[in-house]
């Protein structure tokens, strides 16, 4: 079962959610973080860290004493990685979306294949969690593919919770799609109501049964409630805005680990969750 807890913009508590959630379900879960550009999952999971590798993509090199300025590489590329000026190739790899094309259309097999890093992955345990998450390196701005690597760490055998990045655009596909369910995390204010509408629309376009999580619910307007009730998303837990919810997110201490009762409705979540994918209505 993947199950990804995604949100239309940051600061919603999508992380919140996420952990707590797999720290309910246990030891028969792991934890994907995907959300490679700021991971903060392993402040309230603190996992143990047993292994670590660096993750690299292809980018061109090209040898001038083979090429014949064919200017080929340059149609190919979309993303103006590889360009001719003059009598001379030049290669941008941070531009490159490591596609290959370049290799393939090269006439004189003058272009080969060099390497650039672009993160880390990190493995370990938390509790019995198996916990895998991406650094992406500092300054590097493609964060898909770093994205792809966390998801091919996943068990198949397993519950598996994906954390995915905030926002709605291209690394949220990334770590979205092939999932089993989708929980939305946002908050009732105009701002996260317009993230939700676009991210929700993501997720039907990707055919992804999904339910909502408000969180500060007692604080903001009606706009999210409305919203969901006219597009028939079950809303399965609802946070208040709470002084001691937050006092424990500052410490990094999970709501499941602290208050009993904050263990109790998330098993509950858990169980509505399953109840939707087992296709009994709302889950509620």
């Amino acid at each position: 079962m993947l199950i990804a807890v995604a949100s239309g913009k940051g600061g919603t508590g999508k992380t919140t959610v996420a952990t707590n959630l797999a720290l309910t379900i246990g030891k028969d879960v792991q934890f994907l973080d995907c959300d490679v550009d700021e991971p903060d999952a392993h402040l309230f999971l603190r996992p143990e860290i047993e292994r670590s590798e660096v993750v690299k993509v292809p980018v061109p090199e090209v040898d001038e004493n083979l090429c014949n300025l064919c200017g080929k590489c340059q149609e190919i590329c979309q993303f103006k990685a590889i360009v001719l000026i003059a009598d001379r190739v030049l290669t941008f790899h941070e531009l490159c979306h490591s596609c290959g094309g370049c290799f393939e259309v090269c006439p004189q097999r003058a272009i080969s294949e060099g390497d650039r890093e672009l993160g880390i992955i990190e493995e370990g345990f938390a509790d019995g969690i198996r916990f895998v998450h991406g650094r992406l390196r500092i300054g590097e701005a493609m964060d898909g593919p770093l994205i792809r690597e966390v998801r091919k760490r996943a068990d198949d055998s397993s519950i598996t919770i994906i954390a995915a990045p905030p926002g709605s655009s291209c690394p949220v596909v990334e770590a979205i799609k092939g999932v089993d369910f989708v929980l939305l995390v946002t908050e009732p204010t105009p701002f996260g109501l317009f993230d939700l509408k676009i991210v929700h629309r993501v997720v039907e376009i990707l055919g992804i049964p999904c339910a909502l999580v408000i969180n500060r619910a007692d604080v903001g307007d009606s706009g999210v409630k409305e919203y969901a009730k006219e597009k028939e998303i079950p809303i399965l837990l609802e946070i208040p805005f709470d002084r001691r919810i937050l006092e424990l997110y500052s410490e990094g201490t999970a709501l499941v680990s602290a208050m009993d009762s904050w263990k109790e409705r998330f098993e509950e979540l858990f169980g509505k969750i399953k109840k939707i994918l087992q296709g009994e209505g709302n889950g509620k």
